[in-house]
């Protein structure tokens, strides 16, 4: 197992957290945003200042690689950089909408072919969102979508689906199938990064900490032009 310092600032929330052998032993988070340029280095610094008073050495360094705000993304994989090249440690990328999944599978009770749909708010009826099932396997690629009642209608006819995150709630009248499900109150937060970078770090997952880049939603609209109004 490992010790890693967790950053998440791809949306409104600033978090930071600390994990060790599988459980998150510091938690901060900041709702009042977004002022992930005012918040994140003090946090960081109260997280770091936790593990050397406990004598806890760092490992990696996990960030939220979006899709997300790009001035929050790279606010958060700077800090994350700089303390890589500064305690020379490994760089984790966490994939926000995966993310976003964690604590829908620790909280909730899901069918066996249940399907996960997380969601970025974009503007009027679009969405950032990807579909998963309950092991994280991609079923749909993160996609830019404007949401009617047939965006996911071919999953929505084989399986429940369960949308979540900032993005969900202004979707769901407009979905209005049977099988759609809404879970409210999940937004993306460094105490539920863990798993997904706990994974990443026993198989060796890391990014080149000189080149690495988050996934930018102005980087998505630019390659999918014909999606935007």
């Amino acid at each position: 197992m490992a010790c890693i310092l967790h950053i998440e600032t791809s949306a409104t929330v600033c978090s930071v957290a600390v994990s060790e052998d599988g459980q998150c032993i510091f938690d901060q988070a900041d709702h009042s945003g977004p002022n992930h340029a005012e918040r994140l280095g003090t946090m960081v610094d109260e997280a770091m200042s936790f593990t050397d008073n406990h004598a806890i050495p760092f490992d990696a360094v996990a960030v939220s690689c979006g899709p997300g705000s790009y001035t929050g993304l790279r606010i958060g994989v700077s800090m994350a950089k700089g303390i890589c090249y500064g305690r020379d440690l490994k760089l984790i990328g966490v994939p926000t909408l995966q993310l976003l999944c964690v604590p829908v599978l620790l909280r909730h009770e899901l069918e066996d072919d249940a399907l996960l749909c997380p969601m970025l708010d974009a503007r009027r009826m679009e969405v950032y969102a990807a579909v998963y099932d309950r092991a994280l396997r991609e079923q749909r690629a993160v996609g830019a979508d404007i949401v009617d009642a047939d965006t996911y209608r071919k999953f929505l006819d084989a399986h429940p689906v369960y949308f979540f995150g900032p993005g969900a709630v202004k979707c769901m009248d407009t979905i209005n199938h049977p099988n759609a499900h809404l879970i409210e109150g999940i937004e993306p937060l460094a105490k539920y990064m863990q798993p997904l970078a706990e994974r990443r770090f026993l198989d060796g997952t890391f990014e080149d900490v000189a080149y690495f880049v988050p996934f930018y939603l102005k980087d998505f609209v630019a390659k999918q032009p014909q999606k935007l109004i």
